[in-house]
C-alpha cells in the first residue's frame, strides 16, 4: 500500500521557516524582510512573529521594528546536547584535549551536506579561531566532515554530497574525485585535515567518533595555520586518536585504533 504524500502543515511550517532564516542570517530582520525572503504575506506574517515574541521564540531590537532569534530558541536548543549521550561523554575528553593542545576544539554532527557545530573549546592563545555552537559548513570543507565522510563509500559520499561542491575559499576542494582522493589518505591514516579549506588562514585536524555505523559525529582541533607545521599536525592527530579510543572506552564501543600509552587522557574518570 502506497503511503499519502506527506503535506505539511503550513503555519508549522512557516513558523519553522522564520526560526532557521533568522538563526542563519544571524542579525535581527524587519517584518517586509522576512515576508519577502520567506515568501510570506505580510498581514499572515504580523500575527506569526508577534505570537512567537510573546512565547519567547524571537525577540525585538530597541526599536522594536526588528525581530530575531529569543531565549526561548537558546533553552530548547541546549536541551538537545544536554540529552545526547554521546556527546555529554564527550565533555571531559574536549575538556582535557582542549586543556593539552591550548587550541580551539570543536564536536560536529553531520546533518545533511553539512557539519554542525554542538560543542566548542575556546583556545588559550590571542591569535584564535572565531565560530560558534550550531553554526553550519558544508561538510566537504571541513576536517570534521571530511572524517565523518571517510567513513562512508564513495557511492555513499556522492549521494550525500552531490556533484556542485560549493567553494568557501580558493582552497576548498569543488570536484568530488578531488575530495575523494582525501578521504581515500584519511582513511589510511585515521584522521582527516583541511588547510584553509573552510576559512583563510585556518587549519584542523579531525578524526571520527564511531559511535555508530556509519558514524555521524568527528572531535576536530582547529589551528591558526601561522603555528600549524606539518609536525603539529601529526602530534594533534596523535593526540586526537588517543582521545578517539578513550572516548570509545568509554562508550564501551570496540575501539579503531591500538589501546593507546597512558598519558593525560588515562585519568578522565
Amino acid at each position: 500500500m502506497t503511503e499519502p504524500r506527506f503535506r505539511p502543515v503550513k503555519s508549522a511550517d512557516r513558523v519553522l521557516a522564520i526560526l532557521q532564516w533568522l538563526a542563519a542570517s544571524g542579525r535581527p530582520r524587519t517584518l517586509s524582510e522576512i515576508s519577502r525572503e520567506l515568501d510570506i504575506p505580510v498581514s499572515s506574517l504580523h500575527a506569526i512573529l508577534r505570537t512567537m515574541q510573546r512565547r519567547g521564540w524571537l525577540e525585538t531590537d530597541e526599536t522594536g521594528i526588528r525581530f530575531g532569534i529569543g531565549v526561548e530558541a537558546l533553552r530548547v536548543g541546549s536541551s538537545y546536547a544536554r540529552s545526547d549521550d554521546v556527546l555529554v561523554r564527550a565533555e571531559p575528553v574536549l575538556d582535557r584535549l582542549a586543556e593539552e593542545t591550548g587550541e580551539t576544539v570543536h564536536y560536529g554532527r553531520l546533518d545533511g551536506e553539512h557539519i554542525v557545530y554542538l560543542a566548542k573549546r575556546d583556545s588559550h592563545h590571542s591569535l584564535r579561531i572565531h565560530s560558534a555552537i550550531g553554526r553550519r559548513i558544508p561538510a566537504h570543507a571541513a576536517a570534521l566532515g571530511k572524517a565523518i565522510l571517510a567513513r562512508r563509500s564513495d557511492a555513499e559520499i556522492r549521494a550525500i554530497l552531490g556533484d556542485a561542491l560549493p567553494a568557501l575559499t580558493k582552497r576548498t576542494r569543488t570536484s568530488v574525485d578531488r575530495l575523494l582522493r582525501d578521504l581515500a589518505k584519511a582513511r589510511k591514516l585515521g584522521y582527516a585535515t583541511e588547510r584553509e579549506e573552510s576559512d583563510q588562514g585556518l587549519g584542523c585536524v579531525a578524526v571520527a567518533v564511531p559511535d555508530r555505523s556509519p558514524p555521524r559525529d568527528a572531535i576536530s582541533v582547529a589551528v591558526p595555520t601561522a603555528r600549524l607545521s606539518a609536525a603539529r599536525v601529526e602530534e594533534l592527530a596523535d593526540l586526537l586518536m588517543r582521545c578517539q579510543t578513550v572516548l570509545c572506552e568509554r562508550l564501551a564501543l570496540p575501539s579503531p585504533s591500538p589501546s593507546s600509552e597512558p598519558g593525560f587522557l588515562r585519568d578522565l574518570d
